[in-house]
This record gives C-alpha cells, sequence and structure tokens, in this order.
C-alpha cells in the first residue's frame, strides 16, 4: 500500500517528538483554534471537542492527508486545568498538587482527508506528584516551563522528577498517547504502520 502522509495541527514540539521517535515524519500545521469559551460536561469530552475543531481547520477536503489534532488538559479536584494564565496561578496549582493526584487528559481527532471521516477519543492517565520544596517550586518557576504546559507540569522536562509515577499511558501526559493514536487510525481502515516515514536517517 502506498505511504499516507500524516499532518499534525499541533504546533507542540513534545507532540513531534514523539511521533518522530516513533517513527513518523508528519507535516505540522498549527490550527490556530481560539480554545476560550468552550464548554462541556467533563474535561475528556472538552478537550476532544478542542481536538475535532483543531483536526477540522486544518483539514483540506481536496488533500490526501490523514490529520491529527490532540488537546491536553489536567483534571484536579475536579476543574480542567489547561495551561495556566500567570506565574501566581501556575504557583497555586503546583502548591496545591503536592503529594496528590491528578488526571490528565488528552483529547485525540483524526481525519482521513479522501474521506472526510473523522473519529475522536481521549486517553486518561493518572499523575502521582511529589511533595516538593518550597525552593524547587521557586526554581522551576523561574525556568518558565510551567506557562507553556498543561497543568503547568509536564513529565518531559524540568518538572519531571517532581512526579512520583503515572497510572497509564506517559506518553499521553506529554501530549500524544500513540496506543489510542493507533486505534482511531484502525477505525477509519488506516494501519497505523502505513504512516511511518520511508526514510528514518
Amino acid at each position: 500500500m502506498a505511504q499516507r502522509s500524516l499532518v499534525l495541527a499541533s504546533g507542540s514540539a513534545a507532540r513531534l517528538r514523539l511521533l518522530r521517535d516513533a517513527g513518523f515524519d508528519p507535516k505540522v500545521v498549527v490550527s490556530g483554534v481560539d480554545e476560550e469559551g468552550v464548554e462541556a460536561d467533563d474535561t475528556a469530552s472538552l478537550v476532544t471537542i478542542l481536538a475535532g475543531r483543531k483536526a477540522r481547520a486544518v483539514a483540506d477536503p481536496a488533500g490526501d492527508a490523514v490529520v491529527v489534532a490532540c488537546d491536553s488538559m489536567l483534571e484536579f479536584d475536579g476543574r480542567p486545568h489547561g495551561k495556566p494564565s500567570s506565574e501566581r496561578q501556575a504557583r497555586e496549582w503546583l502548591g496545591s498538587m503536592r503529594g496528590r493526584s491528578g488526571t490528565l487528559f488528552t483529547g485525540h481527532s483524526v481525519i482521513d482527508e479522501p474521506s472526510g471521516r473523522q473519529v475522536s477519543g481521549a486517553a486518561a492517565t493518572t499523575v502521582r506528584f511529589g511533595v516538593t520544596s518550597d525552593a524547587e517550586l521557586d526554581a522551576y518557576l523561574a525556568s518558565g516551563e510551567a506557562m507553556g504546559v498543561a497543568g503547568a507540569f509536564t513529565l518531559d522536562g524540568r518538572s519531571a522528577p517532581f512526579i512520583d509515577g503515572v497510572d497509564g499511558d506517559p506518553g499521553n501526559v506529554i501530549g500524544l498517547s500513540l496506543p489510542l493514536l493507533r486505534s482511531l487510525l484502525a477505525g477509519l481502515g488506516i494501519s497505523i504502520v502505513d504512516l511511518w516515514a520511508r526514510d528514518r536517517s
């Protein structure tokens, strides 16, 4: 079967790295979707709706690619936490998370451009936060990393030592669940191996 082209509807370097490390060479097209004002009954539904909007914003009805879009949020104390709006908010979140657990949800949406078919779903991973000292928290916030990631933390950066463990797919916490992507592609009749790059050199 001819190789299919893959489009990642996200400017996330972490998602791009996950896909490249797994054998893909996606084209990146940032959706530019406004995430404000979107409402849903729960965090899983919210991130799935947002991922769906991002995929549709990028998909070309006349194209022949497979479009993948994602959106991540941490559910903590029953509320969704996206990227913090300020360092003060990041400090409040991270301070309240010490020694506790939350659930990271990533919504995924895949569109097969030739058929126009779209499938979506969300993956959930429990994150167990360590007990950070005030000095550690100050140093982390000073790095600026917290401002660009859902829940103000990530598994593939400076906050990684402050995570005691996860229950579920760690890739999902970084921003994309490869097992869920495989399942969604299968729902469109597409084998994930047909999206692998031919030359990984």
